[in-house]
């Protein structure tokens, strides 16, 4: 691992992992055609840590009004989560292969503009994400899991949910972060211990620690993007990145 690849590995990690192109699509996208590769475990934690520090800054008053005040907001982040955790697990033991094939990610990346698609002819309700009931945390949290798919982008595919579950623009943004804490959170405490019983790091810590610097520097710029462009309406915007993008990957990958 140089310097020059973990800056592009943070930087793509820091965009993708909010804006909705799905950040695992554009990695392996990236890995295959550079020919670079990011598997490894240590990599992998800091890019996660990064943009996990991005949403903690972002959304620390959120975050400590729930811990302090808006208290049924986490038995719902819990029943949203569970669908990631099942099935991430049950992924990453019989099924790791496909979520490293560039192929499945162009395939995806067509279906995540077709989601983003549907934003602006999904009628606009103003439910906080206080509000919402367990059946429909459920349901953003089964959408999430589907973004374990390689190009199914998990910040846009949960936005949608959480619009068709009645919440503001606002507030289903607000989940999908909320989720994304303890998603992100399980996939680095799951790749530290890989890390502990392996006993082996293999990059260095100064790489290490540029890579989290970048990814989560480069995260907060495109969760204040983010926001703002589903406040004024033009998420779907989106959808002309990933749909072009997916074709052509599979295109190449078909050749």
């Amino acid at each position: 691992m140089t310097w020059l690849k973990m800056i592009l590995l943070s930087v793509i990690q820091g965009i993708s992992e909010f804006l909705p192109i799905s950040s695992s699509g554009h990695l392996v996208i990236v890995e295959s055609l550079l020919e670079i590769k990011a598997d490894q475990t240590d990599v992998n934690i800091v890019l996660h840590a990064g943009t996990l520090l991005s949403i903690l800054i972002f959304y620390h008053r959120t975050i400590f009004r729930l811990l302090s005040q808006d208290l049924r907001v986490i038995p719902l982040m819990i029943v949203g989560t569970l669908p990631v955790v099942v099935i991430g697990l049950l992924a990453k033991k019989y099924a790791e292969h496909l979520l490293e094939s560039p192929l499945l990610a162009g395939c995806m990346l067509p279906v995540t503009g077709l989601f983003l698609l549907l934003i602006p002819h999904i009628p606009q309700k103003d439910r906080s994400y206080t509000q919402i009931t367990y059946k429909q945390a459920l349901f953003v949290g089964l959408v999430q899991a589907i973004a374990i798919l390689p190009g199914i982008s998990r910040s846009g595919s949960t936005i949608v949910a959480g619009l068709f579950a009645g919440m503001s623009r606002q507030s289903a943004a607000t989940f999908s972060f909320l989720l994304a804490i303890p998603a992100i959170s399980g996939a680095t405490i799951l790749e530290t211990a890989e890390i502990i019983s392996n006993q082996h790091i293999s990059t260095p810590l100064s790489l290490l620690a540029v890579g989290a610097l970048i990814s989560a520097i480069v995260g907060l710029a495109s969760l204040w993007l983010l926001v703002r462009w589903l406040e004024k309406g033009k998420l779907h915007y989106f959808a002309y990145w990933c749909i072009p993008l997916g074709i052509i990957i599979v295109i190449m990958q078909l050749i």
